[in-house]
């Protein structure tokens, strides 16, 4: 397929970097807890000093959980006794509560321990199981990294915790779902009663068109890089011939692409925010002329661990005149595969005619480089549009990104291809 454009394969070896522990600014740690005090779920003390760099300890974690879960009227109704005997008496309905729902545990059948300081493993084992997951979808060792995988929280925490890292932690979570439900945490307080919808509002925190920074937060862990290997010795030497990016599109690990990316490959790779590696199982669909495939990501990991979800973007139709000439777009893909990263822009023609292409493309100017091909454009809301494909040679911020709609029409019931079946259907 010749293209008057470049298509964005990335040629360069794919250069992985940590994922740095969980940090954040002072000021942003004191806003996530002026917004959890607004709701009504910390308190400071009498100066109004929230203590953000103390320990946080697990009487502390037990209460703002049952807060956070929009559950303090239901733990002080609560007629279950723990028999802690080392519990305050204004913490022990929280930690009843927590204890009797399975969210926690005490050390021992008489005592809680309640001044110990809580872990991240401890910690998101509590906010995840809170939200509806269980001994199925992780481990006490790996909840911090799974809370991670599927978007729960954009940073990756570890070790013992600070009361910062519980503050920070809860407002990520006030816009994430429970299992299985399309409710949110701040959804169940308001319904609970436990915060009032006028509160939120002023807060902005129902309000539906996000920032850069709230796109970067939510939705990133649903993109991922993608190594591409053209041979079997590229596969057994470690050595990827071409980067490039995809995303998720349900939780049990259907991925969109282009189909570009995969050309030619005969394996290929999704490497996580996490840093969790899983490898493509299969192709369910592919267009050349229209440049998308969807494939299917093991959910077996490289290392041999196995996950129950992965976090995913929300399709919208590009094609239904929802998408319009100066809408705010971000693309998030993995540019020079240096890792994933975020950029923003507007829509200059939601259906450019390219050649080359066999259908007309999303023109906007949200900065993509080699190795973005296959990453996601979304809209204000966190909806993909388009996927970020190729960008003209000469002009400035010329980018191009097919529509998402011939995804949301494809018969994907099928096992599929792998990906070297694809190249020899293709190449025959």
């Amino acid at each position: 397929m010749k293209h008057r454009i470049f298509a964005i394969l990335c040629t360069l070896a794919l250069l992985i970097g940590t994922i740095p522990a969980a940090s954040a600014l002072e000021g942003e740690i004191t806003l996530a807890a002026d917004t959890l005090a607004t709701l009504g779920l910390v308190q400071g003390n009498s100066q109004g000093d929230y203590q953000p760099n103390l320990p946080a300890t697990r009487t502390q974690a037990a209460v703002l959980l049952v807060r956070l879960a929009g559950a303090e009227a239901a733990a002080k109704a609560e007629p279950w006794f723990s028999g802690f005997r080392d519990v305050p008496a204004w913490a022990s309905d929280s930690v009843d509560y927590a204890v009797h729902q399975g969210w926690m545990s005490g050390a021992t059948p008489v005592t809680f321990r309640g001044q110990d300081a809580i872990d991240a493993c401890e910690w998101f084992s509590a906010l995840l199981r809170m939200l509806g997951y269980g001994d199925e979808d992780f481990t006490l060792d790996d909840a911090p990294v799974f809370a991670h995988r599927i978007g729960l929280t954009p940073l990756l925490y570890d070790g013992a915790l600070k009361r910062s890292d519980l503050f920070l932690s809860m407002r990520d979570a006030l816009s994430f779902p429970h299992k299985d439900s399309d409710v949110t945490v701040l959804e169940q307080l308001i319904q609970t009663g436990s915060t009032s919808r006028a509160a939120a509002n002023a807060l902005g925190l129902l309000t539906p068109e996000l920032t850069a920074r709230q796109v970067a937060d939510r939705h990133m862990a649903a993109v991922f890089q993608l190594e591409c290997y053209e041979s079997n010795s590229s596969v057994a030497h470690q050595n990827p011939d071409a980067g490039a990016s995809g995303f998720f599109i349900t939780s049990d690990g259907l991925a969109i692409t282009n189909y570009h990316s995969i050309e030619g490959a005969v394996h290929a790779r999704a490497i996580l925010t996490s840093g969790d590696t899983y490898p493509v199982e299969s192709v369910l669909y592919y267009d050349e002329g229209i440049d998308i495939a969807v494939i299917r990501i093991s959910r077996t990991s490289t290392s041999g661990r196995r996950t129950s979800s992965f976090a995913w973007l929300e399709m919208a139709p590009s094609g239904s005149g929802d998408v319009r000439r100066g809408d705010t777009v971000y693309a998030i893909g993995n540019p020079l595969a240096l890792g994933l990263s975020v950029s923003s822009g507007v829509v200059g023609d939601p259906a450019r005619v390219v050649a080359g292409y066999d259908t007309p493309c999303i023109l906007n100017n949200a900065d993509i480089s080699h190795g973005s091909s296959g990453g996601a454009l979304l809209n204000v809301y966190g909806q993909v549009i388009g996927i970020t494909s190729g960008a003209y040679t000469s002009g400035n911020s010329m980018y191009l990104a097919v529509p998402i709609d011939s995804a949301l029409t494809a018969d994907l019931s099928g096992a599929g291809q792998t990906l070297e079946q694809v190249k020899q259907e293709t190449h025959s």
